[in-house]
C-alpha cells in the first residue's frame, strides 16, 4: 500500500502569515506539516525601500521550495515580485478577502474627522502618496512592524491612526477595531491586496493536483489584470501604484473585468487615474492596456520622482 505523502507548507513566522497559511492548510486534504521560514523582511526593522522592497518577504520561501525543504509556499500575493521565478509555478489563487484599506483611529474617528496635523502611520509608499493627495493636512509617519505593533501605536497615543489592509485585520479577527473602511475612490488598493498566492515547484505534479481545488478563477483573473498593470508600469510592490479589478456578468452572459489603476506622486501633488474594461479571459491584456494609457499621461514621471 502506497504511503500518503505529507505536504510541507512553508510560511513566514508572523501571526498574519501563519493565520493565512492556516486558512490554506484547512482547505487541503491529507497530512500537512507547517514549516516556518525566516525572511529578510521579517528580520529587518528598516523601511521597505531600504531593504530591497520587492521580494523581501518571498525569496526565502522560494529558495526553500527549490531546495526541496518545503512543497508549498503561501504568500500575500501583493508581496510577490512581478517577474516569474524559474522552476516555480503559481498553483492556486484562493477566493480573495476584501481588498480595501482600513483606518484604525483613536476615539473612533474617520479619516475626515482627524484634526489637521494628525499623525497617521503607514509603511506603504502608495498609501503615503494617496493620503497626502487627499489634502487633509495629515502628518504621514513611516511605520514597520506586525499588526499588533501598529495597532498598539494608536492605543498608546503615539499615533492618531494607522492605515492597514482590511483583509489582514479580518483574518486576524480584529476588524472590530476598524473605524472606517476606506473607499477605493479615496485610496485605491495595492495590486493583489487581499489575495493569497500559493506556489509549488513547477515539476511537482502531485502537489499541483492537490492545490488545484483551492483556485478561484474570478480572483485569479482580477489579480492577473492588476499585476499585469504593475508589470507593464515596471513598478515593484513598493511603488505608489494602486489597482483594483472587479468582475461582473455582461448582458450577453460573458464575464467582464472593470479595472481601475492609479499612480500618485509621493508628495501627493499630482496623480493619474484611469479605467479599462474587457472580457475576463483577456485580463492581462487589459492590465497592459491600462498601464500604457497611464504612462501616456505621466505615470512614469511620478514613479521616478517617488523612487528618487
Amino acid at each position: 500500500m502506497t504511503a500518503v505523502r505529507t505536504l510541507r507548507v512553508g510560511t513566514r513566522a508572523s501571526l498574519l502569515a501563519r493565520t493565512q497559511t492556516g486558512i490554506v492548510v484547512a482547505a487541503l486534504s491529507g497530512p500537512v506539516e507547517i514549516v516556518p521560514i525566516s525572511t529578510v523582511g521579517d528580520r529587518s526593522s528598516a523601511a521597505m525601500d531600504q531593504i530591497g522592497g520587492t521580494g523581501v518577504f518571498v525569496s526565502a520561501l522560494r529558495e526553500a521550495l527549490l531546495a526541496g525543504d518545503i512543497d508549498v509556499a503561501v504568500h500575500s500575493y501583493k508581496d510577490l515580485p512581478t517577474a516569474p521565478a524559474e522552476g516555480i509555478t503559481l498553483a492556486a489563487v484562493p477566493t480573495r478577502e476584501d481588498p480595501r484599506d482600513a483606518l484604525v483611529a483613536r476615539d473612533g474617528l474617520t479619516l475626515g474627522e482627524l484634526p489637521d496635523g494628525a499623525r497617521v502611520g503607514t509603511g506603504s509608499a502608495r498609501r503615503t502618496a494617496q493620503l497626502r493627495a487627499l489634502g487633509l493636512g495629515l502628518n504621514i509617519v513611516g511605520l514597520r512592524g506586525n499588526v499588533d505593533t501598529r495597532l498598539g501605536k494608536v492605543a498608546s497615543g503615539e499615533l492618531d491612526a494607522v492605515v492597514l489592509a482590511l483583509a489582514g485585520l479580518r483574518r486576524l479577527g480584529r476588524a472590530d477595531e476598524v473605524t472606517e473602511i476606506l473607499d477605493p475612490i479615496q485610496l485605491l488598493p495595492a495590486p493583489a491586496q487581499g489575495a493569497l498566492a500559493i506556489e509549488c515547484r513547477a515539476d511537482d505534479a502531485p502537489t499541483l493536483a492537490a492545490l488545484a481545488a483551492l483556485d478561484d478563477p474570478d480572483t485569479r483573473a482580477a489579480v492577473a489584470a492588476e499585476r499585469a498593470l504593475l508589470t507593464a508600469l515596471e513598478a515593484g510592490c513598493t511603488a505608489p501604484v494602486g489597482a483594483l479589478a472587479e468582475l461582473a456578468e455582461a448582458d450577453n452572459g460573458t464575464t467582464e473585468i472593470f479595472l481601475r489603476g492609479s499612480v500618485t506622486a509621493i508628495d501627493g501633488s499630482d496623480a493619474v487615474r484611469l479605467t479599462a474594461s474587457g472580457p475576463s479571459n483577456e485580463a492581462e491584456s487589459i492590465g497592459r492596456r491600462l498601464a500604457a494609457d497611464l504612462l501616456e499621461i505621466g505615470a512614469d514621471t511620478m514613479m521616478m520622482e517617488s523612487s528618487s
